[in-house]
């Protein structure tokens, strides 16, 4: 058996058997294995420190309360995982049970319109179950993932959110021409776009620093004249999850497309904004995220090979 058929069979052999178990011990584990990394992870976690510093607008010399929103945040990032791998069992009956919604009515106004709609989300509690949730509402999602390695485990994954009614699209050329076409069709694109993990983006000011945001978003809206909302989904309390779509931005055209794109994409962080400071803890980005972070400063390693033993991609799966 070679590396890549060991981690395939690792990773779905993990994910059965969290799915098989007890939802209060599956969630128990994921606790326990969140409390591990915090532990063992140093660069990790010194790097969802600096970013809780800008978010929280705490001083770096306050360890303790900083301490304490980091270790959160390795656990909230261990319930991710364990609501992953157990959310494709989960009856669609269940998940519209679980989940409650504010402002769903953008969604449903614009897919009446007909020109699609694009959902601007950032890393935040677990997107895919809100995107479970929109599929049992008649408003399926078409989302791009970076393909990670092996391939089999990609096509594996892309499997199990097709089962959930999410689209999954493989970040290469022929990924923009897709979501093109989805928008045409007057459907749903999320695209989380919190992180520009190509470096290329559209620079913004982000919690009064300055970053990069990918500019895919708005350019999609301004040429196609798709809606383009915000939203996050929330993890708890308990077994619940709250999501937020919040009403459509404006993208009537007032200069050049270069303009219009810098305008919009900065609105977009605005909302953002808003939406982390809801619930930092549940904001998954562990790499470095601001100019002044990247700067001759080496990213730590990916935190999914800690959950998933072996795995590899250029970097965590995108939308």
């Amino acid at each position: 058996m070679d590396k890549g058929q060991a981690v395939f069979r690792t990773y779905t052999t993990l994910a059965r058997c969290i799915a098989a178990l007890p939802e209060p011990v599956a969630m128990g584990l994921g606790a326990a294995v969140g409390e591990v990394l915090y532990r063992v992870r140093h660069e990790h976690r010194a790097q969802v420190t600096a970013n809780l510093v800008r978010v929280l607008g705490a001083d770096e010399d306050d360890t303790a309360v900083l301490d304490r929103w980091a270790r959160r945040s390795f656990r909230e990032y261990a319930r991710y995982w364990v609501e992953g791998a157990r959310l494709p069992g989960i009856n669609p009956a269940e998940v519209e049970r679980h989940v409650q919604i504010d402002g769903i009515e953008h969604l449903r106004g614009a897919a009446a319109v007909g020109k699609g709609c694009i959902l601007a989300l950032p890393h935040i509690g677990s997107w895919e179950y809100g995107g479970a949730f929109l599929a049992t509402q008649g408003l399926p999602m078409t989302a791009v993932a970076e393909r990670i390695e092996p391939p089999e485990l990609f096509d594996y994954f892309v499997e199990q959110r097709a089962a959930m009614g999410l689209t999954i699209v493989p970040l290469d050329r022929k990924s923009g021409g897709t979501l093109l076409a989805a928008l045409r069709a007057g459907t749903l694109v999320g695209l989380l776009c919190d992180r520009d993990i190509e470096e290329n983006g559209i620079e913004v000011e982000f919690f009064g620093e300055r970053t990069t945001m990918p500019g895919g978003p708005a350019t999609l809206a301004l040429r196609t004249g798709a809606a383009l909302c915000t939203g996050a989904v929330y993890s708890g309390p308990g077994r619940m999850h709250r999501a937020v779509v919040q009403p459509p931005l404006d993208t009537t055209r007032s200069g050049s497309l270069r303009a219009d794109v810098a305008r919009l994409t900065q609105e977009v962080a605005i909302r953002l904004e808003g939406l982390i400071r809801r619930a930092p803890e549940q904001w998954h980005v562990f790499q470095p995220l601001w100019l002044a972070d990247r700067d001759g400063q080496e990213a730590p390693g990916s935190l999914e090979l800690a959950l998933v033993p072996g795995a590899g991609s250029e970097d965590e799966a995108v939308a």
